[in-house]
């Protein structure tokens, strides 16, 4: 089934979009492939809030520009993810992207992934309590009232401060999650290892078996 559709991706994130495709094995096209402007506005108080808005800003669009490559009922897919940490009452979890220090400030200017870890790691101090998870809720869409939900995590736990981030693959906060059982951080998993146990691979998995 999934060879013979197109599955459109809202986002612009082409990490995600990199990840996605492996995870499910097909080709996922972004709205910026086919000439069409997408960033809307993430208002939802939770993750599969903020999935499922984005799902249905994607379709409204493509229904409403029928751009090149769309054919009508061609399924959308949406995520929505961040880090959970415990010792700060979950946060930056939905601003995750957008965090910007202490008592969860949000930027509206983007900082880099290594400025937004240093950040939250200055915040989370001393802290013995280092529980955190990355949190990923995927949806994929068929209409504005039909779609399927789910969402996964990744357990593990922040490492102790800046010089103890390790790590050149995946992105965001992936060298500050240490995986306790295997002795790494996201970051140092390859991608094969990462795409078998994070939050994202299971969600995806999780829909290609519903596709």
């Amino acid at each position: 089934m999934m060879k013979s559709m197109n599955i459109w991706f809202a986002s612009g994130n082409a990490h995600k979009k990199t990840e996605l495709e492996a995870i499910l094995g097909v080709k996922l096209i972004i709205p910026s492939e086919a000439g069409l402007e997408f960033d809307p506005a993430e208002t939802g108080n939770t993750f599969h809030e903020n999935a499922l808005l984005k799902a249905r800003a994607l379709h409204r669009l493509l229904c409403e520009r029928s751009p090149a490559g769309y054919r009508k009922g061609d399924p959308v897919l949406a995520d929505d993810s961040g880090l959970c940490v415990d010792a700060l009452g979950g946060r930056p979890g939905i601003y995750s992207a957008r965090y910007a220090g202490p008592a969860g400030e949000v930027s509206g200017t983007k900082l880099t992934s290594p400025q937004r870890y240093a950040l939250l790691l200055d915040e989370l101090g001393a802290n013995q309590q280092r529980s955190a998870r990355f949190v990923c809720a995927m949806v994929l869409l068929f209409s504005e009232d039909c779609y399927y939900l789910v969402q996964e995590t990744l357990e593990g736990e922040i490492v102790k401060g800046v010089d103890a981030a390790r790590g050149s693959g995946g992105f965001g906060y992936d060298p500050v999650l240490l995986i306790p059982e295997l002795g790494r951080t996201v970051a140092e998993l390859s991608d094969e290892e990462k795409n078998r146990i994070s939050h994202r691979g299971k969600a995806g998995k999780a829909i290609a078996r519903l596709l």
